[in-house]
């Protein structure tokens, strides 16, 4: 198992359109095979938005990867976030 986790810290701004943004990415890889699951999450403590998407193998990601990129390539990221996306990428140990 893979999981790609990104953390993501937006202005109250464009807490929209980054949402909408994760969401598009999520969309992409939908229906997939190598992709177990994929969640846009809110933290409850605090402004953060977290992107959660667990593939069955490393090899699965990077093959996906790709498809999800593509769906918000043009998005300004660096203008909705406050500061750079804090990325995981996570195996089981």
């Amino acid at each position: 198992m893979f999981t790609l986790m990104s953390i993501h810290h937006p202005h109250p701004e464009h807490r929209d359109a980054l949402i909408d943004s994760m969401h598009r990415y999520g969309a992409a890889l939908q229906g997939h095979e190598g992709l177990l699951s994929v969640h846009t999450l809110a933290d409850a403590r605090s402004e953060r938005l977290v992107g959660l998407a667990i593939f069955t193998d490393r090899e699965a990601f990077e093959r996906l990867a790709p498809l999800a990129r593509a769906a918000v390539a043009e998005d300004p990221f660096d203008q909705w976030e406050s500061r750079e996306t804090d990325g995981f990428a996570l195996t089981e140990i």
